[in-house]
């Protein structure tokens, strides 16, 4: 008697490299340092770019310090934006006894129309005036070049804008000739109520290659890693509260961690899988987040496919580099600035080459002393934002060629959606999952 034997898929195989050494905190070492140092140093990085660009923008005119201006003459200064927010939330607002008086304020949002933009370096400061420069678009940290001229005021006025665009980027490898796919997923909120066990193992079976008919387990066997972009975990606000927790309680606050170290275990078993911590996360809250300690997962440590990695993260699949974050980044634009879309907030990050640019203005980060971390100096070709209301994705060119997939990654205990990536063209498709509880 013959019998039929099923069609083995082998999975495909990948070179994989972390990029993330300029995130992890090692030898730096916290001695009640201010924050002035890392604007220094972004400055000073992102003018030394900006001058090599002015000449090709506008050749004809000087550069000057904000110290040198002159009153009618026209020239190109270069500083770092600062954003007077009329309705920016204050600390010391909280022990105000007017504070009954300060206007209301969408939480989501603190813009207002007489909101203005300041430029400074490192000589002083000088009051921003004109239409190029839109105080909706742009937030305290970013650096720019700015062609204008003083008036009697003592304002500058902005007649054009040079950003700094985007960086140079590596090339596209061209012997790419099938198919292989990086899924990216977040916001897993595993502990959470919203959160659907189920969905979550539908996940992890196709993706392992145990879910789905012959031509589904083939397309499973053409992922070759798996990112997991922060909030993976929701634990209840009240057995947080510094207090000593009892057995019981213990108990309760681990399960969750429990119940991602076996579905990360599976997945560990079968293909490489990186977690990035998220803000809900048992992580360090100040950017650069570091990693989630291995000790949490006993289960997918012992693999060498697992990799607990920072946030923000960055890495290279056979030669195509990724960079993305769990959200915060993104999230924060999105209260001290307007735009259509989430992808507009993401684009021009990179276009300001800078991942944090609210940081640490409004977003906390490490106090570093002699860099900053978040400056992009080569642009990837995919860049992913995670734990978004919704999926969206674009594709960008830059001028001179380089062509960046931007994604946002949806909460994937409320939609159920991850996104894949194909590594052969940038093209991206979601992977949809949905269950339905017979309550009765």
């Amino acid at each position: 008697m013959e019998i039929d034997s099923e069609k083995i898929h082998e999975r495909k195989q990948s070179d994989y490299n972390s990029l993330d050494e300029r995130f992890e905190i090692q030898k730096e070492m916290y001695r009640g340092q201010q924050y002035s140092q890392i604007y220094f140093a972004r400055l000073h990085l992102m003018r030394t770019l900006l001058y090599s660009l002015a000449p090709t923008w506008k050749s004809h005119l000087p550069v000057c310090k904000v110290l040198g201006l002159e009153k009618g003459k026209e020239c190109i200064i270069v500083g770092t934006l600062f954003k007077h927010m009329k309705l920016k939330p204050c600390v010391l607002d909280e022990y105000s006894k007017e504070r009954s008086v300060t206007p209301l304020v969408k939480p989501h949002n603190f813009m207002h129309p007489d909101d203005n933009l300041i430029l400074e370096d490192e000589s002083g400061r000088v009051k921003l005036a004109g239409s190029a420069l839109s105080p909706a678009i742009y937030v305290t940290g970013v650096v720019v070049a700015l062609h204008g001229k003083e008036t009697n005021a003592g304002e500058f006025f902005v007649e054009d804008v040079l950003e700094a665009g985007l960086p140079p980027q590596i090339e596209r490898p061209i012997d790419l000739q099938e198919d292989k796919y990086v899924v990216l997923l977040s916001g897993l909120c595993i502990g959470s109520k919203s959160a659907n066990p189920l969905q979550f193992q539908l996940l992890v079976d196709h993706i392992t290659g145990h879910l789905g008919d012959e031509e589904e387990q083939g397309l499973a066997a053409q992922i070759v890693h798996v990112v997991i972009a922060g909030n993976s975990f929701e634990f209840p606000r009240k057995l947080i509260n510094g207090q000593n927790l009892a057995s019981k309680d213990q108990s309760t606050l681990y399960e969750p961690i429990k119940e991602l170290d076996i579905m990360l275990s599976q997945i560990a078993a079968g293909v490489s899988v990186d977690i990035m911590p998220g803000t809900n996360d048992p992580a360090n809250f100040a950017l650069p987040q570091q990693p989630l300690n291995r000790y949490l997962f006993p289960g997918s440590s012992p693999y060498n496919t697992f990799r607990s990695c920072t946030n923000p993260h960055s890495f290279d699949v056979d030669n195509i580099r990724f960079l993305g974050t769990s959200g915060q980044n993104i999230d924060d634009l999105g209260k001290y600035s307007e735009a259509k879309s989430k992808l507009d907030f993401v684009e021009r990050t990179l276009r300001w080459r800078h991942l944090a640019p609210t940081a640490p203005n409004t977003l906390g980060c490490y106090p570093f002393t002699d860099r900053d971390p978040f400056l992009i100096e080569t642009c990837p070709h995919v860049y992913f934002v995670g734990n978004q209301d919704k999926y969206d994705n674009r594709l960008i060119k830059g001028s001179e060629g380089q062509l960046v997939r931007l994604i946002c990654i949806p909460k994937f205990c409320e939609t159920g959606i991850a996104v894949a990536v194909n590594l052969r063209n940038l093209e991206c498709h979601t992977l949809s999952f949905s269950t339905q509880i017979n309550q009765s």
